[in-house]
């Protein structure tokens, strides 16, 4: 994943590294300061995921009890959220359930010391929309509505709950309104295709992706010229020359050579221009020159997606390219080839590229359940069982999962235990979001 501009991701890990090495030393001097433990939680529930250490500076401002004065409540809103991201990284039921009431019960105790904070009631909403408390959710976000009208992830985690109650037409008005507030955040841009996807069809959906497209263009441009500051302005940072290599644009659909006569391969020019970043100075762009490519990945997949329900195969087959061009090992880019495999009816090859796609994301439910139905469909039937069971084990909420285990139950004859995977299927697919809730960032 690292061909592309490892200095600044690695930059900035050194230095949460560093930081939290400082502040282990300012706690010998300051015991009694809940500050310094408390940052160091924040570092380490940000880019350094590492969260046994998270808990234990958490706790420390929580054993400090009264004396931690107003930051008491800050103490379990870091133990709640470190609680939740370890539910969410835990590949056993049981242990995900645990853990998630344990964050729940946490996050509450947070609002009792604080009851109006609106990021603790914001996190509280959050942790009943991940166990699919769906209604309990909408009642506590809009107290946090209430007191912060415009924060950019009480907007997404609405727009997520509209979709999950299926009200998707209000979870497009919110996510349009959010962007108009915040025009270049990503996040809440693939929650908008994937409602228009659901509410108009992949035509419209394509139309965002393009405008995804040239966003994406227009804030890689920026970080050529020295970068954005916090408030998105242009930076002080040195005046490079704009690059003319690079124009993104995605296929027409009705152009049948599109793309495939293009002079030069954009994907060649794009990695020089990657590695001619390398030289410049770390500080370019605040999400991190990583977190910008792996984005612009995304958009390409996501395009594929759409032009593959749209039966463009070749289209499609462009953007996985496009993708490839970026980081061809990922198991995002292996899962996407699968699935234009097997939408061309090449099951062996997509069973192939499911598995290379599998051994480098094990915990991937998405790949498991194509890899499970393709399994079925090629006659190997326990084995396609297998692998949905740990479907299902990994994220009990992923309907498409039980559907599948339920399909392949049938097909053993063992109707029973079919028709429970149908019926939970059908109930967790009442409250399932187009995105999953958990795009909604946990951090202090």
């Amino acid at each position: 994943h690292y061909a592309i501009s490892p200095t600044h991701d690695l930059l900035s890990l050194l230095q949460s590294t560093y930081a939290v090495s400082l502040l282990r030393e300012c706690m010998k001097l300051r015991p009694s300061d809940p500050t310094v433990p408390l940052m160091a939680a924040k570092v380490c529930l940000g880019s350094l995921h590492w969260l046994e250490e998270a808990e234990h500076f958490a706790m420390m401002v929580i054993d400090l009890g009264e004396e931690a004065g107003e930051f008491l409540s800050k103490g379990y809103l870091a133990l709640g959220l470190t609680y939740s991201l370890q539910g969410s990284d835990a590949t056993l039921k049981s242990k995900q359930d645990e853990l998630h009431r344990k964050a729940l019960q946490t996050l509450e105790r947070a609002l009792q010391l604080a009851p109006g904070d609106p990021q603790i009631i914001l996190y509280v909403s959050l942790q009943l929309a991940l166990v699919r408390k769906i209604s309990s959710a909408m009642e506590q976000l809009q107290e946090a509505l209430k007191v912060c009208k415009d924060d950019v992830h009480a907007l997404h985690l609405l727009a997520l709950l509209f979709s999950a109650q299926k009200h998707y037409q209000h979870a497009l008005d919110v996510v349009n309104m959010a962007i108009t507030e915040y025009p270049e955040n990503f996040n809440l841009m693939f929650t908008k295709v994937k409602l228009e996807q659901v509410l108009k069809g992949p035509e419209e959906a394509l139309v965002t992706c393009r405008q995804m497209l040239q966003m994406w263009q227009t804030l890689h441009n920026f970080s050529q010229l020295g970068g954005l500051e916090k408030d998105g302005s242009y930076g002080e940072g040195p005046t490079m020359k704009k690059q003319s290599g690079m124009h993104l644009t995605l296929p027409d659909a009705h152009d049948a050579d599109s793309g495939s006569r293009r002079a030069s391969s954009i994907a060649a020019s794009r990695l020089e221009e990657a590695m001619s970043e390398l030289t410049m100075p770390s500080s370019i762009l605040k999400q991190g020159p990583m977190k910008l490519w792996t984005t612009l990945e995304q958009i390409w997949l996501q395009a594929a997606e759409l032009f593959m329900e749209q039966r463009h195969l070749k289209q499609a087959g462009f953007c996985i390219q496009e993708a490839a061009g970026l980081f061809p090992t990922s198991h995002s880019v292996l899962y996407m080839r699968g699935r234009l495999a097997e939408t061309k009816g090449n099951l062996e090859e997509a069973e192939q590229l499911y598995k290379e796609a599998l051994t480098v994301n094990p915990d991937g439910v998405r790949i498991m359940h194509s890899l499970g139905l393709v399994l079925n469909r090629l006659g190997h039937k326990s084995l396609a069982q297998k692998v949905l069971r740990d479907a299902v084990e990994r994220q009990s909420t992923c309907h498409e999962a039980w559907q599948g285990l339920g399909e392949v139950l049938q097909a053993q004859g063992q109707s029973e235990a079919a028709v429970d995977c149908f019926l939970t299927a059908l109930e967790l697919e009442a409250s399932s979001p187009v995105l999953p809730f958990s795009i909604i960032p946990r951090e202090l």
